[in-house]
């Protein structure tokens, strides 16, 4: 298919572009290895990520004042290193531990197919994550961005509409010109509402291995384009491929 309309897309990140799980097990595992600490990182990734949700629910409530991702996920890791018995980390390891955030992996396919989209699009996060993690990411990684958009410029946090729309207002396009890519139904149902195209991308192991064989697809109908990964959704948008 082509999408003759649309100028650019716009990605969730955690998930969709990196695998939070394996990169905040690979950094736990690093971060122990010269230290007398024995944790399940596997156990704590998911207990830390389980946290998500709640941590940004009670800004979108207005329970707490808003606050960026690196506070959010600040307050969690306190919880959690008390519930695995960790002791004695200086402020330095704690923050060090909290910044696992920013040092995640791409998926394998997540820069070919940004590569291969960018010539035709512009191409940016839209994530939850703050612009600060965002840019030490992409950095790190080698994320091809041509900018950094995040729920920290709108003030909110997905899927509150402002988000989406405040990145629509930045790039300076209509809403059907802009066509948000996620592994997440609730993301792309959201973007939908307020007029945005959607590309839903497959990402059974995210949640680990032992979950991918429950890890479901939306109908093809679903969105405007379903796709394995960002290969497979340049492909669907007749992006050849670059050498």
């Amino acid at each position: 298919m082509t999408a003759p309309d649309v100028e650019a897309l716009v990605f969730d990140v955690f998930g969709t572009v990196v695998d939070w799980r394996s990169g905040v097990i690979r950094d736990g595992e690093q971060f122990s290895a010269d230290r007398e600490i024995d944790i399940d990182w596997a156990a704590f990734a998911d207990a830390w990520r389980e946290e998500y949700h709640p941590s940004l629910n009670r800004v979108r409530r207005g329970e707490i004042p808003w606050r960026n991702l690196d506070s959010l996920h600040r307050e969690s890791l306190e919880e959690l290193l008390d519930r695995f018995g960790v002791e004695g980390l200086t402020e330095e390891e704690k923050t060090h531990l909290n910044r696992a955030w920013h040092r995640l992996d791409p998926w394998p396919d997540a820069i070919p197919g940004l590569r291969r989209l960018k010539p035709h699009y512009t191409i940016a996060p839209l994530s939850n994550g703050h612009v600060r993690l965002l840019t030490n990411m992409a950095k790190r990684a080698g994320i091809p961005w041509d900018l950094i958009l995040s729920a920290e410029l709108s003030g909110h946090y997905k899927p509150d509409d402002e988000v989406y729309l405040t990145a629509v207002d930045l790039l300076d396009l209509d809403p059907e010109e802009v066509m948000m890519v996620a592994a997440h139904e609730q993301d792309l149902d959201a973007s939908q509402e307020v007029g945005l195209r959607t590309a839903y991308v497959h990402r059974p192991l995210e949640d680990g291995p032992e979950a991918a064989e429950n890890a479901e697809r939306p109908a093809e109908s679903a969105y405007d384009i379903v796709a394995d990964d960002f290969v497979a959704l340049a492909e669907r948008l007749d992006a050849p491929s670059i050498i």
